[in-house]
């Protein structure tokens, strides 16, 4: 009970009792007042204007610390992840590239599937190993050989037309000679008109040549040349190239004719062999094994005028050998 004693001057001691009782019950009042009727609401928020700027003083300090510290650590923070960013950004790219690779790929292969669908039996798509450095050849290597089908002679076709024909071929890959080299030659056609001639290479990757038109020959810029079929290496149908110059001189009884080729031959990957469907159904197996023997369709039907000789060559020698040995019959019956 000390702690309610005060003693005075006089050495009387007041309580302090009773004065908290008073106080508390006082506080208790305002409080019941305040929550009811809402007396000292008016007060708050007068108090409260006086004291914000008491409460801007006492929070300055820490709120200047905080910015402080945060300014110098951000710089640090900032340039972490930028050089993270600017991995991620980097990993990202590559792999856009890797898909739009990808993507022009498999549009690659869907135009070489869908520009044969109509004039092929069967075609097998290789990928070019090696490009042949020599400035008076123009010849790959492709990936695809004799266990595949390939055979010398075959059509070889890129996503824009006629890529080449094949040259050699080995057990798993083929050498293909491109339209454009100087020692090839392919029978085409005007798709405008039908008119016929052949197309050689002149070494350029770029540019094929029509030897063969005469000056009056009916051939201007921007038509379109077609395989023929005549010749039976390329199926007829196919682009070959657009005629980008035509020069006429009237001392010459030929035209000079300048071709763009159709495939893209310094661009291509993807190159596709095919098997031109046979005019005439075979039955069973046969039909899938022409294609193999098309190339070379002057041998055997060379071979077979070859074979048929004999038999009429021997034919009259056993109607010799009988006339003969009839004569001496008689003669020695009539001795006897």
């Amino acid at each position: 009970m000390a702690a309610f004693r005060n003693s005075d001057t006089s050495g009387r001691t007041t309580g302090l009792l009773l004065r908290c009782v008073l106080f508390s019950l006082l506080a208790l009042a305002l409080i019941i007042v305040d929550k009811r009727y809402d007396h000292l609401g008016k007060i708050r928020r007068v108090l409260s204007v006086v004291a914000y700027p008491v409460q801007i003083a006492v929070a300055g300090p820490f709120e200047g610390w905080d910015w402080f510290r945060e300014s110098v650590t951000t710089r640090d923070a900032l340039r972490a992840d930028k050089a993270r960013l600017e991995a991620e950004l980097r990993l990202a790219q590559f792999r856009l590239q890797r898909y739009e690779a990808l993507e022009a790929e498999s549009q690659r292969l869907r135009a070489l599937r869908s520009s044969t669908s109509s004039v092929a039996d069967r075609f097998v798509i290789g990928d070019i190993m090696d490009v042949d450095l020599d400035a008076f050849r123009e010849r790959v290597l492709v990936d695809k050989g004799a266990q595949n089908g390939v055979f010398v002679g075959q059509a070889v076709l890129d996503a824009g037309g006629v890529f080449g024909q094949v040259a050699r071929v080995g057990q798993l890959t083929a050498e293909v000679i491109l339209v454009s080299d100087a020692t090839h030659a392919i029978p085409v056609q005007v798709n405008r008109n039908g008119l016929r001639t052949i197309a050689v290479g002149t070494g350029d990757l770029g540019r094929l040549k029509l030897p063969y038109l005469p000056t009056s020959a009916d051939v201007i810029v921007g038509d379109l040349l077609v395989t023929s079929g005549l010749g039976g290496g390329f199926p007829a149908g196919y682009p070959v190239g657009t005629v980008a110059e035509v020069k006429r001189d009237p001392a010459q009884s030929l035209a000079d004719v300048d071709v763009k080729p159709a495939a893209a031959l310094d661009r291509s990957r993807e190159l596709m062999f095919v098997w031109a469907k046979s005019k005439t159904p075979l039955p069973g197996s046969s039909a899938q094994a022409a294609p193999l023997q098309a190339p070379p369709p002057a041998r055997p039907q060379a071979q077979p005028p070859t074979q048929a000789q004999p038999p009429t060559q021997a034919q009259p020698r056993p109607q010799a050998q009988t006339d003969a040995a009839k004569i001496p019959a008689p003669a020695g019956a009539n001795d006897e």
